[in-house]
């Protein structure tokens, strides 16, 4: 081994393609997770459909919310990735490279939820690669090398 040559990082910033990769693969488990709340809604609205409930049409839009978030944050919290990063070797960790807390994470998942393109826009203007989201929670997304880790 040469002793010269600095070694490989384990981990290096995600750019954005990885993460438009992960968030395209990461729409396998939402699509059935938003068809059992519409379901659940449509049964609990007396098997009707909502479009002139204004209250029950924010009730769902925000349990889906929060379901979606629920699968997302508990994933992050658990290995650091969700379905969509493990293929692409992509994992979210805390600024300090330790695994984010619960309250970032819920955070991060709020900034991106409201501001989806500026979030990953910002990864194009950012040093870092982090998104406006990473900013905010104190968060980061990384690519890790194959075998590392």
């Amino acid at each position: 081994m040469d002793s010269t040559r600095p070694a490989r990082p384990v981990a290096v910033p995600a750019a954005l393609g990885w993460r438009l990769l992960a968030l395209v693969y990461d729409l396998l488990p939402v699509i059935p997770l938003l068809l059992m709340v519409s379901a659940v809604s449509f049964w609990l609205h007396g098997k009707r459909t909502i479009e002139g409930d204004l209250p029950f049409q924010i009730g769902t839009v925000l349990a889906a919310w929060a379901l979606v978030g629920a699968l997302f944050v508990a994933s992050w919290r658990r290995g650091g990735q969700t379905m969509g990063m493990r293929p692409w070797r992509l994992q979210l960790l805390a600024a300090d490279g330790r695994p984010a807390s619960w309250r970032a994470l819920w955070l991060r998942y709020l900034v991106a939820s409201l501001t989806p393109a500026l979030c990953l826009a910002w990864c194009l203007v950012d040093g870092e690669r982090r998104g406006l989201h990473d900013i905010v929670a104190g968060t980061q997304l990384v690519r890790r090398e194959p075998g590392a880790g």
